[in-house]
C-alpha cells in the first residue's frame, strides 16, 4: 500500500483523501499552511490551485525529489473564465516538471469533479482518472491508489497530453459553470 501526502484541503483534497483511505491507503493532509511539515509519501498530491504552485515549489522542491508528484490543477484564467493562463503549446504540469527535474511529475484527477470521486460514478459510468507522466511506474503506482478504490485508471500518455487533459478540465469547468451539467457530473469514459 503507499502512502499519499496531499497538500490542499479542499474539496478536491479531501476526495482524494477519502478515495486512497477507501483504497487501504495510508493519507497525509497537509494545508497550505503546514509548509514546515515535512511530507511522507511516496505520492504527494498538489490539491491547490495553480498559482499557489510557484510556492509549493519554493518550499518544498528538495523534500519532493523522487518521489510521485501529482498535478490536478486547471490554469484557467477565474477573472474572465475564458482561457487557460498558460502558453498554448505547454502546460501547468510541464511547468512543474520543469521547476521539479528530480520528482516523477503527473497530470491526473484534473478531469474529475470532487463529487464524482467521492461517488465513484458519473450517471451510470464509473468514474475514470485520466493520467498522463513520462514515468510508467509513477503511472503505475497512481492508477494501483486509483483502482483499489474502485475507481477506473487511464493512462492517458506521456507528459506532454497534460495540454489536452488541461483543455478538457476546463471545457467540463466552464460548462458547469454555464449550468449545462452539474457539478456532480462530468465527460466519462466506456469501452
Amino acid at each position: 500500500m503507499a502512502t499519499v501526502s496531499i497538500i490542499g484541503t479542499g474539496n478536491m483534497g479531501k476526495a482524494i483523501a477519502a478515495l486512497a483511505v477507501k483504497g487501504g491507503h495510508s493519507v497525509q493532509a497537509l494545508t497550505r499552511a503546514d509548509s514546515t511539515t515535512p511530507v511522507s509519501g511516496d505520492i504527494v498530491v498538489l490539491a491547490l490551485p495553480f498559482a499557489s504552485l510557484d510556492s509549493v515549489v519554493s518550499e518544498r522542491g528538495e523534500s519532493l525529489a523522487g518521489r510521485v508528484v501529482v498535478d490536478i490543477t486547471n490554469p484557467v484564467n477565474f477573472e474572465t473564465f475564458d482561457s487557460l493562463t498558460v502558453p498554448a503549446d505547454s502546460s501547468a504540469t510541464a511547468t512543474l516538471a520543469a521547476a521539479l527535474p528530480n520528482s516523477h511529475v503527473l497530470k491526473a484527477f484534473n478531469t474529475n469533479f470532487a463529487g464524482t470521486l467521492a461517488e465513484g460514478k458519473i450517471g451510470e459510468s464509473v468514474t475514470t482518472v485520466l493520467i498522463a507522466g513520462d514515468n510508467a511506474d509513477a503511472k503505475s503506482m497512481l492508477a494501483d491508489v486509483v483502482g483499489s478504490a474502485g475507481l477506473v485508471a487511464v493512462d492517458a500518455g506521456s507528459l506532454s497530453r497534460a495540454r489536452e487533459l488541461e483543455s478538457l478540465g476546463f471545457l467540463q469547468m466552464t460548462l458547469a459553470a454555464g449550468e449545462k451539467i452539474s457539478w456532480t457530473g462530468g465527460f466519462a469514459l466506456t469501452s
